[in-house]
């Protein structure tokens, strides 16, 4: 029988319902598990388990061949995630804050918390984001494109928010993430 996500009701195809299922290799949790809609409010302390989670959601992004990965989506509220798209070297986000947005720009999105399921996404073109590296150092970010575009969604997921909450419906489609269903039995 068919998974339905509850947020919005969208019946999940059989064919996909395996990248649902809960397997102890997948640590990225799958809507519709109630931390992905809690807002982080608290702001993060560095300290050794902040560091280890970094590198840990770094590790888990690449294994899932995603551009961004915000802590909620592993289970921990802590606000800060981690982008890579493209050509950028994975990079921490802590407490991060969006102070400018300009331009406009649509664009297809995927999320790792809902895998197999894209569709249309206005976001700001360029954004300009405040946060602290690593180190605790205070940086601030200029990224416009695709880079801004991670940026956004990653931060929305600190909020609560999920790509589906602004995607343009008519747009929504299934597809497989590695192109592939899984035939492993």
């Amino acid at each position: 029988m068919p998974a339905i996500i509850a947020e919005m009701e969208i019946v999940v195809p059989d064919e996909f319902e395996y990248l649902y299922a809960p397997d102890k290799n997948r640590e990225i949790l799958k809507v519709p598990n109630p931390v992905l809609r809690q807002k982080v409010l608290a702001p993060v302390k560095l300290n050794k388990k902040t560091q280890a989670l970094i590198d840990d959601m770094i590790r888990f992004m690449k294994q899932a061949n995603g551009v961004g990965l915000a802590a909620p989506q592993v289970g921990a509220l802590q606000r800060l995630c981690v982008i890579a798209p493209m050509d950028m070297k994975p990079t921490a986000l802590i407490n991060p804050r969006i102070v400018k947005k300009d331009g406009e720009e649509v664009g297809v999105e995927g999320c790792l918390s809902i895998p197999g399921l894209y569709g249309e996404v206005i976001r700001a073109a360029y954004v300009v984001v405040e946060a602290e590296d690593r180190r605790g150092r205070e940086l601030t970010y200029e990224l416009e494109g695709m880079h801004a575009r991670v940026a956004q969604h990653e931060i929305d997921h600190l909020d609560g928010v999920l790509f589906t909450d602004i995607v343009d419906l008519t747009t929504l489609h299934w597809a497989h993430p590695d192109g592939e269903p899984n035939r492993a039995e």
